[in-house]
């Protein structure tokens, strides 16, 4: 995939942006290529979790490479509505990705991360919405995102002022779940890809899927909705095994599971 890095082994996928003598930066190949990863990720029943991460120690991502994005915008060569799969919006994803940053994460790498739904940073990561002072705006789903994922009023300094901010800053605006240190941050994301891939796949990806559909739903209809959910759930096989792995008091041997017993592959 050029300079997307795609692997898995034993359930997990590692997806690495691989340009780290840009920063990470996203050319329009790479955009199509990650989305392509993505889509590997949901179709490949030998994956039940990804790991999102840049290559090198300076940066996980800090966006689109302008010298090739900007002059194709600017003389209307290209739509952005192309990124919609690398920002993974109206996806059929629903096995979780974890997010490992391990350096800059600034404009298009910002938004990649806020598509994830578990993200772990280095203690030295920064994060910027900078777009504003481009004349641009950051549309890769960070406009509806952003402001339903954390408070309103962080959500609006994040975009209007385009300022950084510092690792244990974004945990507390509820953008991360953890801040580890740089030689911590591989294992993390292995430990929680491992931790996930003991739940149930079915599980997780009624929970996920509901997650993202039911958010704007009015209250009343959503209930609805998450019972239909919730029955999938527990008319699965995932269900009926892990409900007689509880009663024998043993691990359950999940169905949803069994595929995930081929080699690695990997390619770039």
């Amino acid at each position: 995939m050029g300079d997307i890095a795609f692997e898995h082994s034993d359930g997990v996928a590692v997806i690495r942006l691989d340009r780290p003598g840009k920063l990470n930066a996203l050319t329009l190949a790479m955009y199509d290529d990650l989305a392509a990863a993505f889509d590997e990720v949901r179709d490949d029943p030998r994956i039940g979790v990804a790991i999102l991460t840049g290559a090198g120690d300076r940066a996980f991502c800090v966006g689109a490479d302008l010298g090739e994005s900007i002059p194709a915008l600017a003389e209307g060569r290209f739509d952005i509505s192309e990124w919609d799969g690398a920002h993974q919006k109206h996806t059929r994803l629903f096995k979780p990705v974890i997010a490992a940053v391990n350096g800059l994460c600034l404009g298009g790498g910002f938004e990649i991360m806020l598509s994830t739904d578990l993200r772990i940073a280095v203690s030295d990561a920064v994060f910027a919405l900078p777009e504003t002072g481009l004349g641009v705006v950051p549309a890769g789903g960070t406009l509806a995102r952003l402001a339903r994922q954390i408070p309103y009023a962080w959500a609006m300094e994040l975009l209007l002022l385009g300022e950084p901010i510092d690792a244990d800053t974004a945990l507390r605006y509820g953008l991360l779940n953890r801040v580890v240190a740089r030689d911590e941050l591989e294992a993390t994301a292995h430990d929680l890809a491992e931790r996930l891939l003991a739940r149930s796949g079915t599980a997780l990806g009624v929970v996920k899927s509901s997650v993202l559909q039911l958010g704007d739903m009015p209250l009343e209809a959503a209930f609805h909705a998450e019972a239909l959910y919730g029955q999938k759930a527990f008319d699965s096989d995932d269900a009926r095994e892990g409900l007689a792995a509880f009663a024998a008091r043993r691990q359950p041997d999940f169905p949803s599971r069994a595929a995930m017993v081929a080699p690695a592959e990997e390619h770039a």
